[in-house]
């Protein structure tokens, strides 16, 4: 699978092109809505963006894990996990449906 990595750069250039806004608007624009969702994840909110999907923060509670190499037992702190669900229609675009939303 092989395939190019969207960064901060591409999406503000691409807002550049399509709104129309200058290269430093867009950029403070993309910017400004990446900080927004790190700032509601950090808080542990969920981020809901329709037609692409939710990212939600969970709490991982201690476990007992196993050093594979030496089958020692060894304990699996609890932690926060980031957890991304894609929404039916992206998963249907990833998968070569046409995208019902523009109907």
């Amino acid at each position: 699978m092989e395939g190019r990595t969207i960064t901060r750069a591409d999406l503000s250039e691409s807002v550049f092109q399509e709104v129309g806004l200058s290269r430093n608007e867009s950029s403070d624009l993309v910017e400004t809505i990446l900080a927004e969702v790190v700032e509601a994840l950090a808080r542990g909110e969920s981020v809901k963006i329709s037609s692409f999907g939710s990212f939600t923060v969970r709490d991982k509670g201690q476990r007992v894990g196993r050093n594979p190499k030496t089958g020692q037992e060894v304990p699996i702190l609890p932690r926060r996990v980031l957890v991304f669900r894609a929404s039916n229609v992206l998963k249907s675009l990833i998968n070569g449906a046409p995208d019902e939303s523009k109907g």
